[in-house]
């Protein structure tokens, strides 16, 4: 069942945490009722779902990126556009970009710009400005736009957000079983340490492989 994406207000706190974190399935995090195949292969997927125009998506950027770096050896992070109706031109941008390997020049500066600058960057016309400035080729980012790449990607997207049954961003799934948000947890500090123990226990949950003759 198709599922409408809701943008939501959450007071991000940054109260540390002491102790061992126990879990607490409906509070904590939630499971996917279908578990869903994973990109990444023996790598514990850790996927968030977002919107540039959400202003809790951005300001958890900072927080995220110092996250990302962390991450242990057996983990891979995966972002999926979020593709509710009215915000599918920025799921097309980030393709876009995506496609002309610029992600990570543009990733951040797509966020600036929206909410520190305040720009209605809402259609091509805008985004192609926008590429523009950050020294991509605008008739290179017109070619992208309509491009086959890029619209098996969204289709590909939106596939996804509804197999993930994605209500709300921030959203974070790990291993395709397990989701949680700063909403759910009471804060970005509290989320972080409840992935920490999600990505521990999807670990755990993954085959043995089998050993070597």
């Amino acid at each position: 069942m198709k599922r409408i994406i809701f943008g939501f207000c959450v007071a991000l706190t940054l109260a540390p945490l002491t102790g061992a974190l126990a879990l607490e399935k409906g509070r904590d995090y939630e499971v996917l009722p279908k578990p869903q195949p994973v990109e990444t292969g023996a790598k514990i997927e850790v996927r968030e779902f977002f919107w540039y125009g959400c202003p809790h998506c951005y300001a958890l950027e900072g927080a995220l990126e110092s996250w990302i770096k962390r991450l242990p050896r057996n983990v891979e992070f995966v972002r999926t556009p979020a593709t509710s109706p009215r915000w599918l031109v920025h799921a097309q941008a980030y393709y876009v970009f995506a496609a002309l390997d610029a992600n990570a020049k543009t990733h951040t500066a797509l966020f600036r710009a929206i909410h520190e600058k305040n720009r209605r960057l809402d259609n091509e016309a805008a985004l192609a400005e926008f590429a523009k400035e950050q020294g991509i080729d605008p008739a290179k980012f017109r070619e992208a736009w309509g491009s086959f790449g890029v619209r098996f990607k969204m289709q590909q997207a939106k596939q996804t957000n509804e197999a993930f049954e994605v209500t709300s961003v921030p959203m974070f799934a790990v291993d395709g079983k397990y989701f949680t948000s700063p909403s759910m947890t009471g804060g970005e500090a509290q989320m972080f340490a409840v992935l920490d123990q999600l990505v521990k226990k999807a670990a755990l949950e993954r085959p043995a492989k089998a050993e070597k003759r």
